[in-house]
């Protein structure tokens, strides 16, 4: 089939019949509920502009295997052209959602695609893992689905492993083996978009220990899979705010679910990895799901950090005080963070190399960075945002307020800003900013952004670590090993 519509996606979704549990009941229909509603329309735009003639030829290829377009998160990178494509379409894709969307389809793309060009690396283990996986990417990219994953523990006692659980199945883990494949329980989290999806991919980070050998594994199911439960986090909008008022949290709200696998049969050609922790513990290192994602990933936090400081600099002007030093100051330090990231990925694609099995690789030094750089560059430029707004940010009348003749000269009196903006103007920036800097649905995104990679205290530990161990100083080395830096003894 190639690439699919936006009403095909819609038309596969109505289809399905996923356990989905929101507000503490069952979903009956994820089409229609009114929290699910706008978000699967921001979705099914994504897919209509693959067909966009303005969009097609940035977006999609002809895949030489089917004669079919795909789209170019399925493409197997091996030079820098192929990394722009992928840079070019991530961008375009981000644009669409302002970077709020971290979950859109071409983010499991690009892992299921990086796992099928390395599954050189699971055939060393098991030759059908590598099968597996790589006549999963080709229905992944001839039916153009839509993925979510959830590869993270749930937060129950951090201190223990997998195994040490009070209940061995805390954790996602086998139960059995059967003639049809395995069956497993357990749950995983944070399964973003998990119900408007069409099927979910588990994998885990390193970290598996003796004992974990249950948990070590990665397969692929439909989200609607007899024995999954989808549940839900408490909702940040109800599905009915107008768009005026919440221009942001209206549209790009993506829900975050738990999954909980109750004895579900995964079949043993969806297996891709089971009870073994070696390979659980080289997947990410040996199969570039680190690089290639992070490319996705980075491109889209680029977008977002870039809309955000936008939206801080509309503030700062829509009432005239940046005119002042220190906000100068603060917008000109935003403005960088913005340039540094983009430097960051033309670095990473710029710096590329190419593994023995001709896989193009990103400098992952430079993605890395963005990841260190990304949880505190965010959330200052929320930060900057707040003060800026300051109290006016808590002030705003509601799109009911303008709508009423008896209240509106007021507001237009009241609620300008400086020179030349109007009052619904000055309002409409203050709402923007709202959404993303007091909103729920702006603190989620700032949390989001925050622990996208984990821990980013550990994660920027594990960094130095690694660089004081491959690292050879050879510029302090050079000057301590010259001559005149001998200790001389002093004559008494």
């Amino acid at each position: 089939m190639g690439i699919r519509t936006g009403q095909q996606y819609i038309d596969a979704l109505k289809l399905r019949k996923p356990e989905v549990w929101l507000n503490g009941k069952i979903v009956e229909n994820i089409y229609d509920e009114p929290y699910f509603h706008q978000p699967i329309q921001e979705i099914a735009k994504l897919y209509d502009l693959q067909s966009d003639p303005n969009y097609q030829d940035e977006l999609t290829h002809i895949c030489e295997e089917t004669g079919e377009r795909v789209a170019n998160s399925f493409l197997f990178a091996k030079s820098y052209e192929d990394i722009m494509k992928r840079s070019r379409a991530f961008e375009i894709v981000a644009r669409q959602t302002f970077g709020l969307m971290g979950r859109t389809p071409d983010f499991l793309n690009t892992v299921v695609t990086s796992l099928a060009q390395n599954s050189w690396f699971l055939a060393k283990y098991n030759q059908d893992w590598a099968k597996n996986i790589e006549n999963y990417y080709r229905h992944l990219r001839d039916n153009d689905l839509f993925l979510t994953h959830a590869i993270v523990n749930p937060q129950n006692d951090r201190s223990k492993t997998s195994h040490e659980q009070a209940d061995q199945f805390t954790h996602l883990g086998v139960v059995e083996e059967t003639a049809q494949g395995i069956i497993v329980r357990g749950a995983k989290m944070l399964a973003t978009l998990a119900a408007v999806t069409d099927e979910v991919i588990i994998y885990s980070f390193p970290g598996f220990a003796p004992g974990d050998e249950r948990y070590a594994l990665a397969f692929a199911v439909p989200v609607d899979v007899a024995g999954l439960k989808i549940i839900c986090r408490e909702p940040l909008q109800d599905g009915t705010r107008s768009t005026f008022d919440h221009p942001l949290a209206s549209r790009y709200e993506e829900m975050d679910a738990l999954l909980i696998f109750e004895d579900v049969l995964v079949p043993w050609d969806k297996v891709f990895l089971y009870n073994n922790v070696e390979a659980a513990n080289l997947l990410y290192p040996m199969t570039g799901i680190a690089e290639q994602p992070a490319h996705q990933s980075g491109v889209r936090g680029y977008v977002k950090l870039a809309f955000a400081v936008e939206v801080a600099c509309k503030v700062a002007d829509s009432i005239g005080v940046d005119q002042f030093l220190n906000v100068q100051r603060d917008l000109g330090e935003l403005v960088q963070s913005v340039v540094v990231i983009r430097a960051l990925l033309r670095t990473a694609e710029h710096e590329f190399t190419i593994t023995p099995q001709g896989e193009a690789r990103l400098n992952p030094e430079a993605l890395e960075t963005i990841r260190g750089m990304m949880p505190e560059m965010y959330p200052r430029a929320i930060e900057v945002m707040q003060t800026i707004g300051a109290g006016g940010l808590l002030m705003m009348p509601t799109e009911a307020d303008f709508d009423n003749p008896e209240l509106r000269p007021s507001i237009d009196s009241h609620y300008g800003g400086r020179a030349g903006i109007d009052a619904e103007e000055r309002i409409k920036i203050f709402k923007l900013a709202w959404d993303l800097c007091g909103e729920a649905f702006g603190m989620r995104a700032l949390q989001y952004e925050r622990y996208y990679t984990g821990d980013p205290i550990r994660k920027r530990a594990i960094y130095y670590n690694k660089f004081k161990k491959q690292h050879k100083f050879e510029l302090v080395e050079s000057i301590l090993s010259k001559e005149n830096c001998k200790a001389v003894k002093q004559s008494t």
